[in-house]
C-alpha cells in the first residue's frame, strides 16, 4: 500500500478540514481507531496502525482536522506501506518514499525544488511554505550518520497551509 502525503491539503485518505466522525471513518479500514481528547493544544486525536505505520490525526481548530503525523513502524517491524511525498510541484521527478529514502536526499530534492529547508539542528527540520515537518529522534537501533543522526526520518507530520509559520525565525 501507499500512503501519499499531499500537502497542505492532507495524507492518504485523511483530508484537512475533516470532522471528527469523517477522520474516524477514513482511517477505519485499517482497524479501529483509538479516540482521545486531550486537555492541551491538540484537542482531538484520531490514531490508527496501516500495516505497522503509525498514524495520528490531530484535531487542533474547531475540531476539525489540522494536521496528519505518521511514524515508521520501529525497529524489527516490517511494513510494505510506503509514504510517499508526491510531486505536488516541489519534486517533480519521481515519487519519494520519506521513510526509505535517506533524510538528506528527501531535504535535498525539496531544497532543489527552491523550497526552504529550516534544520537547525538536524533532528527536526520543516519547511514552512510545504506545512511539512520531519523527525529523526529515535533510541531504536536503526542506521546512524558520523554524527549519531539517523540516516533516515523516523516521522513525518503534514499541516494544513500556515501549519509551521509560528516556528519561523523573525
Amino acid at each position: 500500500m501507499d500512503l501519499h502525503l499531499a500537502p497542505p491539503h492532507g495524507a492518504g485518505p485523511v483530508r484537512f478540514g475533516m470532522t471528527l466522525d469523517e477522520a474516524v471513518a477514513a482511517v477505519s479500514p485499517w482497524g479501529e481507531p483509538r479516540v482521545r481528547t486531550r486537555p492541551n493544544r491538540v484537542l482531538v486525536t484520531v490514531s490508527a496502525a496501516c500495516d505497522h505505520v503509525g498514524v495520528e490525526v490531530l484535531l487542533e481548530e474547531e475540531n476539525r482536522v489540522t494536521a496528519v503525523e505518521l511514524w515508521w513502524p520501529g525497529e524489527g517491524r516490517e511494513t510494505s506501506t510506503r509514504v510517499l511525498l508526491e510531486g505536488v510541484g516541489m519534486l517533480r521527478a519521481a515519487d519519494v518514499d520519506v521513510f526509505r529514502t535517506p533524510a538528506d536526499e528527501v531535504l535535498g530534492r525539496i531544497a532543489a525544488q527552491g523550497w526552504r529547508v529550516h534544520d537547525a539542528d538536524g533532528e527536526a527540520p520543516f519547511v514552512a511554505g510545504l506545512s511539512l515537518g520531519f523527525t529523526r529522534r529515535t533510541s531504536q537501533e536503526v542506521p546512524r550518520r558520523l554524527d549519531g543522526l539517523p540516516v533516515c526520518f523516523t516521522s513525518v507530520l503534514v499541516g494544513g497551509e500556515d501549519y509551521y509559520d509560528f516556528r519561523l525565525p523573525r
